[in-house]
């Protein structure tokens, strides 16, 4: 059977390309609730620092990293968890993320491990390498959250057709 049929009829290629990918994920995160994930990013960070200075330690440099996959948690999230919602462009974007949740998860790690390698760098002292390394560390567990809650969310693209 030739390459692209299925039991004799065509099948449709959908590739797309990976800067596709991205484009689209960035329209589904267009209508995010950023001022929520700012308020959560920021009240984590500055709880978990101000308890580690009370109990005598305050790891500065943590407590922002967790911020910072915080803020994105909640961008990402929250902006599949509505996918009626927005216009037209935003909606098949979202639609498009809830059926591929794992290509949609790239972006908020990648996100994630953009802001959190200068922290880990200036505020850390590990180094270019070692800040790099926790940097990627922070992007995948955020890469592995997303994928996991956006595929619970799956079921919203079925019900928004």
């Amino acid at each position: 059977m030739p390459l692209g049929q299925v039991g004799g009829q065509h099948e449709v290629m959908n590739e797309i390309s990976r800067r596709d990918e991205v484009s689209l994920s960035g329209a589904a995160l267009r209508g995010a609730p950023w001022k929520a994930a700012a308020i959560g990013g920021g009240a984590v960070s500055a709880t978990s620092f101000g308890l580690g200075l009370i109990s005598g330690g305050g790891d500065l440099p943590w407590a922002l990293g967790l911020g910072i996959s915080l803020f994105a948690l909640i961008a990402a999230i929250g902006s599949v968890a509505r996918p009626h919602d927005g216009d037209r462009v935003t909606r098949q974007a979202r639609l498009w993320s809830l059926q591929h949740p794992w290509r949609f998860s790239l972006l908020p790690a990648g996100m994630v491990a953009v802001l959190d390698y200068p922290v880990q760098l200036v505020l850390d002292g590990d180094g270019v390498f070692g800040a790099a390394v926790d940097a990627v560390w922070q992007g995948a567990l955020v890469y592995l959250i997303t994928g996991v809650l956006t595929m619970t969310l799956k079921g919203r693209a079925n019900d928004a057709r």
